[in-house]
């Protein structure tokens, strides 16, 4: 029995022809049927030129499990966690690799309520199922249909009800799917907004999706990737910048004065606008970046509840705190009304509208938050002994810590600045999240500290 190694934590994805390829998808559908025993079962893909294929075997062995199958097209994965919940599916896949290179794809697999799946709840079954390969010979009689419908409007209708888009004051936005999925959804956004007259103007950068990525792989929390919305933003002096990864769970905002607004901040400027419209609410945080979050929910008269790092643990934890938000620092940000999953559509719309109430711009509602908990963004290093490297850092730092957690790889706090640590779960990378209290020349500092003493051997 060969091990299928794009079976990861949290989902499936792997080199196309080495690790994923049209059988093995089919064996994946078939694996997801015969484990979840589902009915009906919702399918979308992106843009990439095999997901198309991907998807397709992955149908057959669903419908061979006997379960219906539902189409909904080239899609992002927030659309199948809409349609899955908005048909009252009993699961749902997207075929993608989001930001991974042009040679991999892959899959994000859920159940019924658009819950994941992931190691701790069934992908390590579908895995074993999939890589044992032992099915029965399909039944033509009890063989699932296949159907294929649109649900975009529905889908729109849904991203509308968390704003009230008649209060929107005069604004241009600058949107780069990257040439993503997202495009269709910009196009039907900008339709919408003209239809309704609204003072909405949105210039479109790298609109068009396409699967053979002519402007590199969309993943704009790269620095190399972030200049063509930033050169936008300022050429057509926009008030905001909207960039999106290939699958547009994620969205990045750049302000009006070509400035690019860490996760962080933004993580911050959404709990602050939860807790307005909903008094003593939880909101879940991630453990890299915390201080700010922290700050802002409990000045909002809120409870700001740490997780582990990564979709499944935040959006469990939120189930079990009934938490109204979660947000990560990475650009990921969960809502409850939206089945508990990330949106890479609702964040910007929600910024929009708090640009419009407040009459300030971007630069000056995030303002007073990088200024009090700077951060220069997370820091990615190649270190061949990481597990080592973190030991030596911290047994450098723990007589002056006076908080050490380990919720996700090591946080060390201190007076005037803090820092976390963790390794990367697929490669020799130790990512590095540090922070301080408004002390821009103490974070320089400690940074090349810390990176100094990570590198030593």
């Amino acid at each position: 029995m060969t091990e299928l190694t794009c079976f990861k934590a949290y989902d499936i994805r792997g080199q196309l022809g080495t690790e994923l390829d049209e059988d093995i998808a089919y064996r994946i559908g078939r694996a997801y049927g015969e484990f979840l025993q589902p009915r009906k079962v919702v399918l979308g893909g992106d843009i990439r030129l095999t997901s198309e294929s991907l998807k397709m075997a992955l149908s057959e062995g669903i419908r061979d499990a006997g379960a219906d199958v539902i189409d909904i097209g080239m899609v992002g994965t927030e659309e199948v966690y809409f349609a899955t919940s908005h048909l009252q599916a009993d699961g749902g896949i997207e075929v993608t690799a989001s930001h991974n290179p042009i040679d991999h794809n892959g899959m994000k697999p859920i159940r019924e309520g658009s819950r994941p799946i992931s190691s701790d709840t069934g992908l390590l079954d579908i895995k074993q199922l999939a890589e044992a390969n032992n099915f029965a010979a399909a039944n033509p009689e009890k063989r699932g249909g296949y159907s294929k419908i649109s649900l975009l409007d529905e889908y729109l209708d849904h991203l509308f009800g968390y704003v009230d888009l008649a209060k929107i004051s005069p604004i241009k936005l600058v949107m780069n799917p990257g040439n993503g999925a997202a495009g269709h959804v910009v196009d039907a956004l900008e339709q919408r907004f003209q239809a309704q007259g609204l003072p909405i103007d949105i210039v479109k950068i790298n609109n068009e999706p396409d699967g053979t990525f002519p402007n590199g792989i969309p993943n704009p929390i790269l620095h190399e990737n972030r200049a063509p919305t930033i050169e936008a933003v300022l050429e057509h002096k926009a008030d905001m910048g909207i960039a999106w990864d290939g699958d547009f769970d994620r969205c990045f905002l750049v302000d009006e004065l070509g400035n690019f607004i860490e996760g962080y901040y933004i993580v911050g400027l959404l709990a602050e606008a939860f807790l307005r419209k909903n008094p003593g609410a939880n909101i879940v945080h991630d453990p890299r970046l915390t201080w700010n979050t922290i700050d802002v929910v409990k000045r909002g008269g809120g409870q700001a509840i740490q997780s582990k790092t990564g979709h499944a643990f935040i959006k469990e934890r939120m189930r079990a705190e009934d938490a109204v938000y979660g947000g990560e620092m990475s650009a990921h940000h969960y809502f409850r009304d939206f089945f508990y999953c990330d949106s890479g559509m609702i964040p910007w719309l929600l910024v929009m509208e708090l640009i419009s109430s407040s009459g300030k711009p971007l630069s000056k509602l995030v303002e007073a938050m990088v200024e009090a908990y700077p951060s220069p963004g997370e820091i990615n290093i190649v270190i061949a002994y990481p597990a080592a490297a973190i030991e030596r850092v911290r047994q450098h730092y723990e007589a002056e810590s006076i908080l050490t957690d380990t919720t996700d790889g090591i946080s060390m706090e201190f007076p005037d600045w803090r820092f976390n640590l963790r390794m990367s779960n697929t490669e020799p990378v130790v990512r590095l999240n540090i922070e301080s209290k408004g002390d821009k020349s103490l974070l320089a500092n400690l940074k090349s500290e810390l990176l100094s003493l990570l590198e030593s051997a």
